[in-house]
């Protein structure tokens, strides 16, 4: 890495508190059922954290499970409700109000607070939850985020969040959502 002089990846994260209180009602409806026959039936989301400037910013997504596709994304500075009630209604704006659907996501404080529900609950949405300390839910985010960080975000230096947004709508909808063959939708690269 040195001969070509190569950046070191990334290997810091920012600080969280992984205790977490029991939440009501937190029912996984998915069961692992990854495969939808048509879009807009589940959606999926997660969060993860980019450096910019020595500051942590949250880039927060939302898939469909369908087309494995992120239908929108957001970028705060702090990994709060907001983040997730804006990345939420830019999707929903941006498919046009769809009916019947699922949003599955983790035990997180931001998705178990009272205004999400509130939300989801007035959208008829039915809101899932992977187990708690139970990944695998939602590996499709996961993979995601495996594969921006891999081609696109752990070999840059961020000067500004400008600069992120633009690399990461740069990734997502010019190269992931278009370009990028997804192997478990039979899509792959000849």
């Amino acid at each position: 890495m040195k001969t070509l002089q190569l950046p070191r990846m990334a290997t810091d994260k920012p600080f969280r508190n992984y205790r977490q209180k029991e939440t009501g009602n937190c029912t996984n409806h998915l069961h692992q059922d990854f495969n939808q026959k048509c879009p807009n039936i589940v959606w999926v989301r997660d969060f993860t954290y980019i450096k910019v400037a020595g500051k942590w910013y949250y880039l927060c997504i939302v898939m469909d499970l369908f087309s494995r596709k992120v239908i929108s994304w957001n970028i705060s500075s702090k990994p709060d409700v907001d983040l997730v009630m804006s990345a939420f209604r830019k999707a929903y704006d941006k498919r046009k109000h769809p009916k019947g659907l699922m949003f599955h996501s983790d035990r997180g404080s931001q998705y178990t607070a009272f205004a999400f529900r509130q939300l989801l609950d007035s959208l008829n949405i039915v809101q899932s939850f992977s187990k708690k300390g139970y990944p695998f839910d939602n590996a499709y985010c996961e993979c995601f985020f495996k594969y921006l960080k891999k081609e696109e975000t752990n070999r840059r230096n961020y000067h500004s969040l400008q600069e992120l947004q633009l690399s990461i709508f740069e990734y997502i909808e010019g190269f992931y959502n278009s370009k990028r063959p997804h192997g478990s939708l039979g899509i792959v690269n000849t």
